[in-house]
Parts: structure tokens; C-alpha cells; sequence
């Protein structure tokens, strides 16, 4: 199955509760499932906002829970380390659900 924008709006509130167990927020969605071009064994590109004190651990159990609502595999970038080369393209890519 492919992942779409419209899939992800389905599990909204069970994301909504993740993030806020793991101290994530501003969540967005970025990469192919963002500009439309997800195939079916695409991954889920999340962009978040990790809160001031909140671990590697938070960020990991949030992927790895992610990964178990969504039944695939999913990467989970914070906005403050993205990459000077990448950090412009997610930025315009990343839609908020």
C-alpha cells in the first residue's frame, strides 16, 4: 500500500499522542509521501521540533513507535539539524497535516 498524505491524516491522533509521550512537536511530513511520489516501499519522512531536555531516546522511541503505528519504516528529522545542503529543499517539501 502506499503511503499518502490522506493515510497519515487517518492515524492523526494517534500520532498527536506519541508526540507528546516523546516531547515532539511542530510535526510535518517532508520526502516523496509530502510531494506525492510515494511508492509502495517508500518510507514516511517526519520533520519535528524535539522540546528543550528531550533526549536521543525520545527521538529513537518516537521513530520506533512511528514505525509500529504506521507499519513501516520511518525517519524522523529534528528542524534544528537538518543539514545546510538539505535544509532549504525539506523546509519547502514539509507540510504540517
Amino acid at each position: 500500500m502506499v503511503v499518502s498524505l490522506e493515510s497519515l491524516k487517518a492515524n492523526w491522533a494517534e500520532i498527536l499522542a506519541l508526540a507528546e509521550k516523546y516531547g515532539a512537536s511542530n510535526i510535518r511530513i517532508f520526502g516523496s509521501v509530502a510531494r506525492g511520489e510515494a511508492q509502495a516501499d517508500s518510507d514516511v519522512d517526519f520533520l519535528i521540533d524535539l522540546e528543550p531536555g528531550r533526549s536521543l531516546l525520545d527521538h529513537i522511541g518516537f521513530k520506533q513507535e512511528l514505525e509500529d503505528l504506521l507499519g513501516r519504516s520511518v525517519d524522523v528529522a529534528e528542524s534544528v539539524t537538518l543539514h545546510d545542503l538539505i535544509r532549504d529543499q525539506v523546509l519547502r517539501d514539509a507540510i504540517a497535516l
